[in-house]
Parts: C-alpha cells; sequence; structure tokens
C-alpha cells in the first residue's frame, strides 16, 4: 500500500469532495482537517483559523453591504434609468443596442462589483431587449453579454479587488483607482468589436433618442451615476474607510429607491436582504474554507517554497507576469474567482514582492486575468451562466465570443506589461508606488 504525505491527501480529497459536489468551501474545510489529522495535528486549530480570520478582519464587511446595495439597484427602477440613459447616449449608432450592452455594464459595475450579478441582472435584460424581433441573433447578444459582465469587477467597487486588498494589504481606495483605465479600456475594446460587427453584419440602428430629451434623462438617471464618484471621493479624501464606504454605498442606494425613485417596496426590500444574505453565506463559506487551507499551506511553507524556486530560475519580472497570466487564465476558467484570490494568489504574492512588482499593479493584473478566465472556452463560467439564460448551444456562443477575448486579451497584455496604465491615476491621487 503506497502512503502519501498529509498534502497530497489533501489535496486528492479536495478534488474527490468537489467532484461529488460538495461545494469547495466545505472540500477545502474537510481536506484541511483531514491534513491536520494526518499530519498530527491540532484539528481544533481548523475552527480558531476561521474564527480569527473572519471575525477579526473588518474590510471583510465591506463585501455584504456592497452585494445589498446592488440588490436594493435591482430591486427598484435604477437600473432602468441607466438603460435609458445609455441607449440615448449611444444607442442612435448602427448596432446601438450592442454598444448600450457595453456602456450599461460599464456604469452597473461601479453598482454591483460581480460579474454574476451583471450577467444574471442587467445581463438577463439586455439579452431579452437585443433579440426581440430577432434583431440580434441569440448566440451574438449572449455573447456580448458575457464579455461585458467582466467588467464588473474591474471597477470600483470591486468585490475581487476588496478580497485581493485583504490577501496583500494593498491599499483598497488605490485598487479602486488603479481599476478605473484598464475598465475604460477593457470596454473601448468591446464596442471596437461591436462597431466592426455592426457594419460587417448590418445590425440595425436603433430610433434615436432627441438630444433635446438627454438633459431629462441625464437627471433622472443622475444620482444612480453618482454612486461610484461617492465611494471613491469618500474613500480617497479619507472620510470613510472601504468598510464603510461599502456601508453607505447600501444606504445610498437605498435612499436614492425609496426616497427618490420610489420604487422599491418592504417586500422587495426583504427580498433583497433575503438574496444578499444567502450570496454572503455563500461567499463566507468559501472564505472560511480558504483560511483553513491557507493555514496549511502556510504549515507547508509552500509560498517560501515556490518563491525560491521562481527566483532560482532567474525569471524577469515580465516572465513571471507571463507566467501569472497564463497561470490564472487556465484557472479561471476552471475555478471560481474568489477561491483563487484565496488559495492561489496568497502564494504567488512573495515572489512578485521579491521581484519588485507594485502590489497595486499585479492586483489589477490578477483579476483582470482571473474575469477573463470567466468567458474562456471551454469552461468560462459565464459561457454557461448565458447559455442557461439565451437557450442557445455553448458552441454557438463561443463562436461569438471569441474576437471579443482577442480584443481583451490584447487590453490585458497593455495593462500587464505596461504598469504606468494601471499606476497613472493611483499617482494622480497620492500613491507612491
Amino acid at each position: 500500500m503506497i502512503f502519501l504525505d498529509p498534502f497530497t491527501m489533501a489535496l486528492i480529497s479536495i478534488c474527490i469532495l468537489s467532484l461529488l459536489g460538495l461545494p469547495i468551501g466545505h472540500a477545502m474545510i474537510g481536506s484541511s482537517i483531514l491534513y491536520l489529522w494526518l499530519a498530527g495535528l491540532d484539528m481544533g486549530t481548523a475552527a480558531e483559523q476561521i474564527l480569527n480570520g473572519l471575525y477579526t478582519s473588518y474590510l471583510l464587511l465591506a463585501v455584504p453591504m456592497f452585494i445589498l446595495a446592488a440588490e436594493v439597484m435591482n430591486a427598484g427602477t435604477m437600473t432602468y434609468r441607466l438603460l435609458h440613459f445609455c441607449n440615448a447616449v449611444v444607442g442612435r449608432f448602427r448596432g446601438g443596442l450592442a454598444q448600450v450592452n457595453v456602456l450599461q455594464s460599464l456604469i452597473f459595475a461601479g453598482m454591483s462589483g460581480s460579474a454574476i450579478a451583471d450577467a444574471a441582472g442587467t445581463g438577463k435584460m439586455m439579452q431579452q431587449l437585443m433579440t426581440k424581433d430577432d434583431k440580434y441573433p441569440a448566440s451574438y447578444a449572449a455573447a456580448l453579454t458575457a464579455t461585458t459582465a467582466v467588467l464588473a469587477p474591474i471597477l470600483p467597487p470591486s468585490i475581487p479587488l476588496v478580497i485581493y486588498a485583504l490577501v496583500s494589504d494593498a491599499s483598497v481606495g488605490f485598487l479602486f483607482l488603479a481599476g478605473i483605465v484598464p475598465g475604460v479600456m477593457m470596454a473601448l475594446a468591446q464596442m471596437s468589436i461591436v462597431a466592426i460587427d455592426a457594419r460587417r453584419k448590418n445590425f440595425p440602428v436603433e430610433e434615436p433618442v432627441p438630444l433635446r430629451k438627454l438633459p431629462g434623462l441625464t437627471l433622472r438617471a443622475f444620482p444612480a451615476l453618482m454612486l461610484p464618484v461617492v465611494l471613491l471621493v469618500g474613500i480617497r479624501g479619507g472620510v470613510m474607510t472601504p468598510t464603510e464606504a461599502a456601508a453607505v454605498a447600501a444606504g445610498y442606494a437605498l435612499l436614492i429607491s425609496v426616497a427618490i425613485y420610489r420604487s422599491v417596496t418592504i417586500r422587495q426590500f426583504y427580498r433583497a436582504l433575503l438574496n444578499s444574505g444567502r450570496t454572503t453565506a455563500s461567499i463566507g463559506m468559501l472564505l472560511a474554507g480558504a483560511m483553513v487551507f491557507n493555514y496549511v499551506i502556510t504549515v507547508e511553507d509552500i509560498p517560501h517554497s515556490l518563491s525560491e524556486l521562481l527566483l532560482a530560475w532567474d525569471l524577469s519580472p515580465i516572465q513571471f507576469l507571463l507566467i501569472v497570466n497564463v497561470l490564472l487564465l487556465a484557472l479561471g476558467c476552471l475555478l471560481e474567482g474568489t477561491t483563487i484570490l484565496l488559495v492561489m494568489v496568497p502564494v504567488l504574492i512573495p515572489t512578485a514582492q521579491a521581484l519588485g512588482i507594485d502590489m497595486v499593479h499585479f492586483g489589477v493584473v490578477v483579476v483582470l486575468n482571473i474575469m477573463l478566465g470567466l468567458i474562456t472556452p471551454p469552461y468560462g463560467l459565464l459561457l454557461f451562466i448565458m447559455t442557461r439564460i439565451a437557450e442557445v448551444p455553448l458552441a454557438h456562443i463561443v463562436r461569438d465570443v471569441l474576437p471579443f477575448l482577442l480584443a481583451m486579451f490584447a487590453a490585458l497584455a497593455v495593462v500587464t506589461f505596461v504598469p504606468d496604465v494601471v499606476l497613472w491615476l493611483p499617482r494622480v491621487f497620492g500613491y507612491s508606488g
């Protein structure tokens, strides 16, 4: 009989439990306890790591608050007002409704902070609008919707960037600022592909909204448009911490929806609380599992060992970032983004620091890769979600998503190898990195 070391047994256990359908957070907790038992360590350490990690991290409170803010906005009319505003701005061009899809994701990204929330919320709405009366092929609308959804975690407020800040000790405020230029670059790359496709495939032109109506539509959408501005000014102005900003986002969304738009009832707010609670609990279990498994990784001294191995290869920062890109894109196809951020990224951070890579720049590169993994065939999670929403074959969505993916890979290359693109805006606001 072959006896494997405890860490290998823990890895095998995670794979088996996940394949059997157990949520990855539960699988990591169970496998970590198995490791502690096999290694002769106190199994109660698992509970200690969870309690210390979840109950002493003030920053983690930002996650449920941002989720609640998105749920409240989905419950009210804020999303519809933003869509009408986007349609007035870009709907008049050929393929205008497709351009609206991109622009609304760029704006709504500042509300949800989650690619899944964007795809399931406004993404589903855009899918229905684009395919109504056969204006656009269902597969193209689904591919575009999946592609635009990845903007949400890049732009502030971004839940993945908050989690990255937790594992790297980087500033959340500067990370939020660093995500703006890359997010806009991604949106412009998507809009360029839409413009090319609109001419090549003769997409329809929507009835233009008279310019005289634009001020009114802007005014009605203005309170919703101001949310990201309020957050960034508050955080960078020192008025509030990122966690307080998340609470302000939830309160602001509720205030606007109830007092100004008058579009959220008590029943809808209760449903928003339930939905945000379920999502928070799901993320919480994932965080708990990652915290225990990260302790196992620390006991095995894997971050230091990997750092020494990579440094022994005498890699340059560019070579290291290239390896990270390939690795995270591959993992992003297979694993949930939070899992990668909590388990894999802490292992890579020591090497990045040893090579002199800026942690804010590294964080944006990491999140971009993980998000692009969501739409990278054959296992991109957003592709599967849009397959269910649009009810079209996965192969058709993959065919239509490839041009967008190539354009976004080009933008990713610029972000990865030209750090000033990422760090310019944070430096304007005082970042010294």
